[in-house]
């Protein structure tokens, strides 16, 4: 695989940071690399069930989120991608004092066109609240619209 160009991952982030859901969400997408990924939200409010406790759309939204960024990286550079589907488990409910969950995806089996993602979710304490697998298909042609190379060499 070539190497990453940092600039791009960078512009990636960025995008999704000012992307309309993960902006609405709160979500970050902090680590980015290939085969791996890290995307970390702070609980709030807004992010509570009548029970008050975290949503599972909320979970759902991160495990999605974690498991499709978790296979972009080695794509070619014109290539998009997207979830052709999502298995979870909750595994604990989330307070409202939960602080910052954290998400970490990783790409099990990468494909050409079909590759199989999973990602967890974990509260502040480390504790695993949600698990996630998911098969990601890539769309030639859909690539991001980054004027940056996005491998060095």
């Amino acid at each position: 695989m070539s190497t990453p160009n940092p600039a791009y991952l960078d512009a990636v982030r960025d995008l999704v940071r000012h992307g309309s859901y993960p902006h609405l969400l709160g979500m970050e997408l902090t680590e980015l690399e290939p085969d791996r990924c890290v995307v970390g939200l702070e609980v709030a409010e807004r992010h509570l069930q009548p029970y008050g406790i975290v949503h599972g759309g909320v979970l759902a939204s991160l495990l999605d989120t974690a498991t499709f960024w978790a296979a972009f990286v080695r794509l070619p550079h014109d290539t998009g991608l997207v979830n052709v589907d999502l298995k979870l488990n909750y595994l604990e409910a989330v307070p409202p004092n939960a602080g910052r969950l954290l998400t970490e995806g990783r790409c099990i089996r990468p494909g050409r066109t079909l590759s199989y993602t999973e990602a967890y979710v974990r509260d502040a304490a480390g504790r695993l609240i949600a698990h996630a697998t998911s098969t990601v298909m890539a769309l030639p042609g859909k690539g991001l619209p980054i004027d940056l190379p996005k491998f060095l060499d």
